[in-house]
């Protein structure tokens, strides 16, 4: 991470050029400082840059912003700005004003009529943001536009078509998927990729990057086999949790003995059955074997109700509202609108909620953050917990980080975790510290992991006459009357993470003086990135503020990597039940417990990408050739060039036969349902050199009669436009399941000391190829049939 003096120095002798601008500046009217942005176009227009306007183009800004929102940029945000404009992520502390920085860079960038992408992780923000900070851009002459979720298409087009829009990560992620799906040009909504600010950037292209962006299509899939696997996962019995096993119990051979009907091993996310478990199964299910491949849609589902049952929990993995399972971001606690679980796994969550059962989906549009957010020719990022990261940016993005440093001294008090042995211990001691610093009239921010902590806690407090507010995401609505109380003196609030990111929590002059905001966390995330997220709501700006974390030995990050027996501790120690426990041993098992989870999440990232990347290099491909089709206005060319290439595909596919005469027969045969008797006899009595030619013009000839007969030359056109779009659909949905099966399938050609990267790349290609013939062979038989279809009217 770029932090030292001697980068700093390069950024100061920049923001110093800004700086000498400020009279110059402040003697303009409103109507000259608003001119400049014509200037600096015209300016662009006749040879200079953007790195040659950034000194007064900041210096514009800055002072828009003291006249339009009395808010004037500190020198460390223009050190921020100029990072941003660099296309590098800037690391700023909580408070520090990222979102007015933002407008620094945007305003630059968007001088070029290009557009730029402001992208925030929520619809609130992006209003907020673009209600707030679009007021410095459009007094400046630029259109600043929203994309919000349940807008239109056109409210869509509208927002990108202007200078700077202020959009989340998913609506920008899934606008590109449906323009990639469009039927006609004036469908789509984006116009292109030019640059990108993202605030909390971690959280978008580490945290959220884990899963892919999916449109998808419903697939029939009887819902009884969903519900019969719920009904009897219900009802078996959890054997107790192996043990991990020693180097030592390996070599020597030992077993363990298994109980109950299933084993949950919850590190991995994982559940299997036990002997008596596939016996019970096969007993319900009236089968000899499950493991027979008759029954392998049987041993799938019957291990979805378990992970259903037994591994993902209501109000902390998902909510259910209005009878509609909703995922919960375990990193956020947001709802996330549109995303389910794949491959059955969110039907066996709605059978096990008893709602309505929706049918399996296919994926019919994906992409991954990391393929999307590389379109960009420049992108650039905000956070204020960055470092933990800062290798998988570089590597995967190719962005560094520069630490900013804060325009006040940070005051907060950040205390060492108090640990108790149960969780019980651990709330009630949050309720006691609770009520004393409401005794001193300070606002307290208690942070909870889960949808159901938060309302655990709630209960409690409601039980001792504590008034507080609850932010989860079931009440994302009132999110920002919350936040805008929280500070407040005497205020007590419990959120879920969504109070981590994003969110500006302002004292009053009487909570100051109450020693500011006093930050607890119920537990500790797996990453330490979210941990810091929440310390951060407190001490903005130079403000006082505590944090401490309240853990118990029940929390899942020390129940599953605490060491072998941290209770042991509490009694070698003698502390009195009830009481909470500082201890260094306690506080490193932790820290190595996140370092180790953030690191394997890494692992298996990087494992990923090299798949992404074959995926990511076809899926450019097929988008381009779509942009294309809808682009052309000599689509009768291309389907002229279509058939020619259909030909030699043919021809090279009929080589196999053992004479000249075999393979001619061979590939006239393919195109029997295109040709009449009389074309096809003319070609297999023509010449050899003379054959791939005259099969061709006599397809062309074919091509040509039908847009005679057919009459309106524009209806022509549209009805080739859209069976060349729909073939290449249909065959690219079918292509990306190919691709996931065979990934699923590579792993097992490690066992032949094969690379399973280098054998998906291989077949990868293969499939592709293969794809491409089938695409131009069913769209050449598609067109020759048009002739045969029904004309619309």
């Amino acid at each position: 991470m770029s932090s030292g003096k001697q980068e700093l120095k390069k950024l100061q002798k920049i923001v110093d050029r800004v700086a000498a601008y400020r009279k110059t500046m402040t003697a303009l009217s409103d109507a000259a400082l608003k001119n400049k942005t014509d200037e600096f176009r015209q300016r662009l227009h006749e040879g200079e840059t953007l790195d040659d306007l950034l000194p007064e183009a900041f210096a514009v800004v800055r002072e828009t912003g003291r006249r339009v929102l009395g808010m004037e940029h500190f020198p460390t945000q223009m050190i921020g700005g100029v990072v941003l404009h660099q296309g590098r992520i800037a690391q700023m502390r909580t408070g520090e004003g990222k979102t007015l920085v933002a407008t620094l860079p945007a305003y630059l960038n968007a001088l070029t009529g290009q557009g730029v992408h402001v992208v925030t992780v929520n619809d609130y923000l992006a209003k907020r943001d673009a209600d707030q900070m679009g007021q410095i851009h459009r007094f400046l002459g630029l259109t600043v536009g929203t994309v919000l979720g349940g807008m239109s298409s056109a409210q869509r087009r509208a927002a990108y078509s202007c200078d700077i829009t202020y959009v989340t990560n998913s609506e920008l992620g899934f606008d590109y998927l449906r323009d990639n799906m469009a039927m006609r040009k004036d469908q789509m909504v984006q116009r292109g990729f030019h640059y990108c600010i993202i605030d909390e950037v971690d959280s978008v292209l580490i945290d959220d990057a884990r899963t892919p962006l999916i449109i998808s299509g419903g697939s029939v899939r009887p819902s009884r086999l969903y519900e019969a696997c719920d009904t009897l996962a219900r009802r078996m019995t959890r054997g107790e949790d192996l043990k991990e096993f020693s180097k030592l119990d390996m070599m020597s051979g030992a077993q363990q003995e298994e109980t109950g009907d299933f084993i949950v091993i919850e590190k991995e996310k994982q559940v299997f059955l036990t002997e008596a478990g596939v016996r019970r199964v096969e007993k319900f299910f009236r089968v000899e074997n499950i493991a027979d491949l008759e029954n392998i849609e049987l041993q799938h589902h019957m291990n979805l109700a378990l992970r259903a049952n037994y591994l993902l929990a209501r109000d902390r993995d998902y909510v259910v509202k209005d009878g509609e399972v909703l995922i919960v971001d375990a990193l956020t606690g947001r709802i996330m609108p549109g995303r389910r679980y794949s491959e059955g796994l969110h039907q066996a969550i709605e059978a096990k909620e008893r709602v309505r059962i929706h049918k399996e989906n296919r994926t019919v549009a994906s992409v991954t953050y990391q393929s999307f957010f590389n379109k960009y020719r420049k992108k650039a990022g905000m956070t204020g917990t960055g470092q933990t990261e800062e290798k998988e940016f570089a590597e995967v993005y190719g962005m560094d980080i520069v630490q900013i440093p804060t325009f006040r001294p940070v005051q907060r008090i950040d205390r060492e975790d108090l640990v108790f042995r149960t969780k019980a211990e651990k709330l009630e001691a949050v309720c006691r510290d609770v009520l004393a610093s409401r005794e001193q009239k300070r606002p307290v921010l208690v942070g909870t992991v889960s949808v159901s902590d938060s309302e655990e806690l709630s209960r409690l407090f409601a039980e001792r006459g504590i008034h507080h507010h609850v932010l989860n995401a079931k009440y994302h609505d009132r999110e920002a009357a919350i936040v805008a109380e929280a500070g407040r003196r005497g205020a007590v609030t419990i959120a879920t993470n969504m109070a981590g990111r994003g969110t500006d929590i302002k004292l009053d002059d009487a909570a100051r003086k109450a020693g500011g905001l006093l930050v607890i966390g119920t537990e500790r995330y797996d990453s330490r990135r979210v941990d810091d997220q929440l310390r951060g709501r407190s001490g903005r700006q130079g403000d006082p503020g505590e944090s401490r974390f309240y853990l118990s030995l029940e929390d899942s990050l020390l129940r599953l990597y605490g060491g072998k027996n941290p209770a042991a501790l509490f009694d070698a120690l003698d502390v009195p039940a009830g009481e909470g426990l500082t201890h260094g041993s306690l506080t490193r098992a932790i820290n190595r417990a996140q370092q180790r989870i953030v690191s394997d999440q890494f692992a298996q990232r990087r494992k990923l990408i090299g798949y992404d990347r074959v995926m990511n290099e076809q899926r450019e491909a097929v988008y381009a050739h779509r942009l294309r089709v809808l682009e052309t206005t000599d689509i009768h060319a291309m389907i002229t060039a279509l058939l020619r290439l259909t030909v030699e595909d043919a021809v090279e596919a009929a080589s196999a036969g053992k004479s000249e005469r075999e393979r001619r027969s061979l590939t006239v045969q393919m195109f029997s349902r295109m040709l009449t008797p009389g074309a096809m006899a003319a070609c297999e009595t023509c010449g050899d050199e003379e054959f791939p030619d005259r099969l061709t013009d006599a397809l062309i000839d074919r091509y040509n009669c039908i847009e005679s007969a057919f009459g309106d030359p524009i209806l022509m056109r549209e009805r080739e436009r859209e069976l060349l779009l729909k073939t290449v659909d249909r065959h690219w949905m079918e292509h990306m399941d190919d691709l996931e099966h065979l990934r699923q399938g590579v792993r097992l050609v490690s066992y032949a000391q094969r690379d399973p990267l280098e054998a998906y790349q291989i077949d990868a290609f293969r499939l592709f190829e293969e794809m491409k013939r089938s695409i131009r062979y069913d769209t050449a038989l598609a067109m020759l049939s048009i002739g045969q279809m029904k004309v619309r009217p």
